[in-house]
């Protein structure tokens, strides 16, 4: 049988068409005719679902027993979820539980996972790994635009004259993205690149600009800076559909580029025309986790979009901002709600009048005050406050900074459930592990980067007594006493559909084909947002000045240390890994140092090198490239071997709560393992 339904990895959202015989795969086909990758696929969509078929999947529920499992019943296990979170409920209040939802899930299923957490166990403790990626986007596009999201579409990078990349390394992360930039730049298009590294893309790049980490601000604002100087603003624009640009002239005054260029390390000359170039272009910003991850990650956000607004480059064809999501439902899950501070369709938690709209509904009265957030409650864990955890389709024992003290918090917890497709390094520390399926088995919608919601069809059969993730959230909420009557993913989208502004009146018949961008109007999509006016009425220019990271080298830390991926590895590695062809390509962790710091202190490519930050130590293989400076380490973070994030910064953003992953101070030496 042939099965058309979306890829599973990064936020792109390709479609593909899966032969199978039910049991195995038996070819990909990346589809034609939709309106995102055209035909084209890249190699984690091409030979990266041998995941579905591994014989490592979950099959029956797990109970912790002594050191290990023993399997049980789904009706058994339902009654320990129950039993054990109602316990702690009753006996330490609402806010002693905690709720992990995922970018990995469909729509539905995070949509059900905040209404367990908010309408049956009253509480807004439930977060996902936006949290960790794209909660700085979120919050910085919604205060200065109104909306958290990319502006454009991906077919419409066809439009543009320039691209402005920032903190994103495209070809490896977004690969379609990547080459259909690459394809414009063939034809005479530009690429300005801001990157420390010396990335695949680079080689395309009209100026490529290598600033310090943690200096994205100083380099936005700077070239904000050149722009005003030079009159190359967009007078009109700014005067009908703005407000505060005055305030932002005051700040953006300080940041000449002799001034931006002590700052950033880039050369004032390469500033400067990268200003003018982007000021006289059609454009379009892209941005990812360099630009999000750092205690400056939302004032980072409204730098590019003050940057936009000033020039005009937003709304119209061919221009607007484009942050890449990492994950393949990274802006559903957050479109759904699974996040702290906000209800579905961003209507924040405290604001009276949008939760009245989700307690008519759902007839009960919601908690106004904001949750713990994703990181929040390994803390409140070790702390004791939180005393139990549910966490969907998350491996955050690799992905967050400070996986020891992670590990601690579970420890410290009466009872942990994971809800996962493998045994994971997060699911072993579990009471209670409840097996579920993969997008394989499944039937759903996802919403890719470019706001497109699309079906997701399952074409394998579930491995033994796996259940979808939405079903086992609804066998939980009903054994709590509540009359959940989903017998389907399409019934919990047409209650999405009648809540959510994003996507009203949305139906299942509506995305059938080549799915639709929201916000939408019944089948109606929109490609380019923001064409009359901002989402919030007027843009308004929310101007910041830089400061220095949260931690910089001194003589005891002289190197920073900044994360990344891999174009061959995915996230925690929980399904690239189980790829025989993508682990083979990349099978080892590794850390990137410049050949000039190995040379003076006797590293040879290969050795083995023992990275320490104030939070730990990690042994791993030093490669030596100059694709990184002098000073500056990268490290991937998908492997268990040598999880990098054990030692990474957690110090937060404090509007978003997103971790400085970026900028870690560090030292380095030889070891011998």
């Amino acid at each position: 049988m042939e099965v058309k339904t979306v890829c599973p990895y990064c936020g792109v959202g390709c479609n593909i068409i899966v032969v199978s015989d039910g049991n195995k795969i038996l070819n990909i086909i990346p589809s034609k005719y939709d309106a995102i990758n055209y035909g084209t696929i890249c190699i984690k969509g091409w030979k990266g679902l041998s995941f579905a078929e591994s014989n490592k999947r979950l099959k029956k529920p797990l109970l912790k027993k002594g050191d290990g499992f023993i399997e049980i019943t789904w009706e058994e296990a339902i009654k320990i979820a129950v039993k054990r979170l109602k316990e702690i409920f009753e006996k330490y209040g609402p806010d002693s539980i905690g709720f992990q939802s995922s970018a990995k899930c469909t729509n539905e299923d995070n949509y059900l996972m905040q209404k367990l957490a908010r309408q049956v166990f009253k509480t807004n403790n439930v977060d996902h790994c936006a949290r960790s990626c794209h909660a700085s986007t979120i919050e910085g596009l919604i205060s200065t635009i109104g909306s958290g999201a990319m502006t454009t579409s991906i077919r419409d990078i066809d439009n543009s004259e320039l691209y402005f990349i920032i903190g994103s390394n495209t070809t490896e992360q977004h690969p379609i993205i990547g080459a259909r930039i690459i394809n414009n730049v063939l034809i005479g298009k530009k690429l300005i690149l801001a990157d420390p590294r010396k990335i695949q893309i680079s080689n395309f790049a009209t100026i490529h600009m290598r600033q310090y980490p943690g200096t994205d601000l100083a380099l936005l604002n700077t070239m904000a800076n050149v722009i005003v100087e030079k009159g190359l603003y967009d007078k009109k624009f700014i005067e009908e559909r703005t407000e505060n640009f005055e305030e932002y002239l005051k700040v953006i005054d300080f940041y000449d580029v002799d001034r931006g260029s002590r700052i950033t390390g880039v050369e004032p000359e390469l500033i400067e025309k990268a200003a003018i170039m982007y000021a006289k272009s059609r454009s379009i910003i892209f941005y990812a986790m360099g630009i999000t991850q750092h205690t400056q990650g939302t004032e980072n956000v409204q730098a590019i979009a003050n940057l936009a607004m000033l020039t005009g480059n937003i709304g119209k064809k061919g221009t607007g901002i484009a942050p890449l999501r990492g994950h393949n439902n990274v802006q559903g899950a957050s479109d759904m709600g699974a996040l702290a501070d906000f209800l579905p369709g961003y209507k924040r938690v405290y604001d009276d009048e949008g939760r009245k709209i989700f307690e008519k509904a759902w007839n009960t009265q919601l908690p106004s005050k904001p949750g713990a957030a994703l990181n929040e409650m390994f803390d409140l864990s070790r702390k004791g406050k939180i005393k139990g955890l549910y966490i969907m389709g998350e491996n955050p024992v690799i992905s967050e900074p400070e996986s020891d003290l992670i590990i601690e918090s579970f420890k410290n917890l009466e009872f942990l459930i994971v809800q996962d497709i493998f045994l994971t390094e997060t699911a072993i520390y579990a009471d209670l592990v409840l097996p579920s399926l993969s997008f394989a088995e499944k039937l759903g919608t996802f919403t890719n980067t470019e706001r497109r919601i699309q079906m997701v069809r399952p074409f394998l059969s579930p491995p033994g007594e796996a259940k979808a993730d939405w079903e086992i959230i609804t066998m939980i909420a009903r054994e709590m006493g509540y009359d959940w009557r989903y017998s389907s993913p399409e019934d919990i989208m047409n209650e999405i559909s009648s809540l959510v502004p994003q996507y009203s009146g949305l139906t299942y018949s509506c995305i059938e084909y080549n799915g639709v961008q929201w916000p939408v109007n019944g089948c109606k999509g929109t490609e380019i947002m923001h064409t009359q006016n901002f989402t919030r009425g007027k843009g308004k220019f929310i101007p910041s000045y830089w400061k220095r990271p949260d931690e910089y080298t001194d003589k005891e830390y002289p190197f920073i240390l900044t994360t990344g991926r891999l174009y061959y590895q995915f996230h925690t590695g929980t399904m690239t890994r189980k790829s025989n062809i993508l682990e083979r390509e990349a099978p080892e962790p590794f850390a990137e140092i410049n050949p000039d710091d190995a040379k003076t202190m006797g590293i040879r490519d290969g050795d083995c090198i023992k990275i320490t930050s104030k939070y730990g130590s990690v042994n791993i293989r030093a490669r030596l490239t100059d694709m990184v400076p002098k000073g500056i380490l990268f490290a991937p973070f998908h492997y268990f071997e040598s999880p990098i994030n054990r030692i990474t910064n957690p110090k937060t953003d404090p509007v978003a709560k997103i971790p400085e992953l970026k900028v870690t101070a560090v030292r380095i030496e030889r070891c011998y393992p």
